[in-house]
């Protein structure tokens, strides 16, 4: 009778103490969890050193290393900007060029002042081959035309990507990665005074930074040269209340370019 009690006794004890939140046994010897969890972090943050490869076996290739490489000799190999675009098409490693209809490399005038770097091409863009056509085009020449310039005369434009996204859904960053050694080198041989940086995917390639709301018409600096984050218009055909910024962005750079003439 009396280790029955005992039992009962015992197991009154242990529901009262799962009731008070008690759900681990305690062990003989205290365990610092600070010491544990610091050496998890040291343990994360060490450099991670790669097995050698056995002998007679040849390392595994990294394929987005190795994209990236090509893309970066095939941009600085290129001495003019035909050169480039025929870099560009060669260039087999981004997925975007197996369903784009066109390669968009390019419109305006090459060595005008100004240049402007969009997104990516959209539906008419990857149709007829160039860059700002349709409807957020048209509003561009607008744009433009309000302060003096013109893509037939004095504007070249080009874009981060050139190949259109399916569903025009945003470029993956390896996908942004890949191009922006052609961009770079796009840009020096351009030569342009002023870029124009329209929408967070060319802030991202070009600066690093997305959140254009904050950026646009702020004065900054890409590639060696000033540079002025604006609304994509694409974008202003969304949102037609931003226009009245957009319009203050454009005299900034009327202004900029009348001061260093």
């Amino acid at each position: 009778m009396e280790s029955a009690l005992e039992w009962h006794y015992a197991r009154a004890a242990l529901d009262w103490q799962i009731d008070l939140g008690v759900d681990e046994a305690i062990c003989e010897l205290p365990v610092d969890r600070f010491a544990a969890e610091a050496e998890a972090r040291e343990a994360r943050s060490a450099p991670k050193v790669a097995a050698a490869p056995a002998p007679g076996v040849a390392p595994k290739s990294d394929p987005v290393a190795d994209a990236l490489d090509e893309a970066r000799q095939r941009a600085s190999g290129a001495d003019t900007l035909d050169a480039l675009r025929e870099a560009l098409a060669g260039y087999e490693h981004c997925e975007l060029k197996r369903g784009a209809r066109n390669l968009v490399f390019c419109d305006g005038v090459p060595g005008a002042r100004v240049m402007i770097v969009g997104e990516a091409p959209g539906r008419d863009e990857d149709i007829q081959g160039k860059p700002f056509v349709g409807r957020a085009g048209g509003l561009l020449d607008r744009m433009l035309e309000a302060i003096g310039l013109s893509r037939t005369e004095n504007v070249y434009i080009t874009n981060v990507m050139p190949w259109r996204p399916p569903q025009n859904r945003d470029p993956l960053p390896a996908e942004i990665a890949m191009m922006q050694p052609f961009l770079s080198r796009h840009i020096a041989l351009a030569d342009p005074d002023v870029l124009i940086i329209t929408g967070n995917i060319a802030c991202d390639a070009l600066l690093g930074r997305r959140g254009i709301t904050r950026l646009r018409g702020q004065w900054t600096e890409a590639e060696g040269r000033p540079a002025l984050p604006m609304f994509h218009p694409a974008y202003l055909l969304r949102q037609p209340h931003l226009k009245r910024e957009a319009w203050a962005d454009l005299l900034e750079l009327s202004a900029k370019l009348k001061a260093t003439g």
